[in-house]
């Protein structure tokens, strides 16, 4: 079940990027790992700002939405995740925010991105 679970995982990030990209977002890294607990999805950057994406995918909703996967445990792993990565990088960011995008793939593929997420 748990490779079942990362491909679903990996079609989810890779549908996300190409969502990214096509509407003006760079790619930076992909899955960048911070500790055990933490790990970023996506890290781009749009125009002047640094964004942090995590993605959430759902063969279907009949067991919630994606965004009902983001308790406030995994959004404070994301954060820590965030202020590791702006601690270590050589580029300074003034502006940065965290989104999610949750993707469910049946009945139709439906992605939906939530801009500047807190919790």
């Amino acid at each position: 079940m748990k490779s079942f679970n990362r491909q679903k995982g990996n079609l989810g990030e890779d549908i996300a990027c190409k969502f990214l990209e096509k509407n003006g977002y760079k790619i930076i890294e992909r899955n960048k790992s911070f500790s055990r607990f933490s790990e970023i999805d996506i890290i781009a950057q749009f125009k002047n700002t640094l964004v942090f994406v995590e993605v959430k995918t759902r063969k279907n909703n009949n067991f919630g939405t994606p965004f009902e996967a983001i308790t406030k445990t995994k959004f404070n792993h994301i954060l820590q995740g965030v202020k590791m990565y702006l601690q270590d990088c050589k580029v300074k960011y003034d502006n940065y925010r965290i989104d999610v995008i949750g993707i469910t793939l049946e009945p139709e593929l439906e992605i939906n991105h939530l801009q500047n997420v807190s919790i």
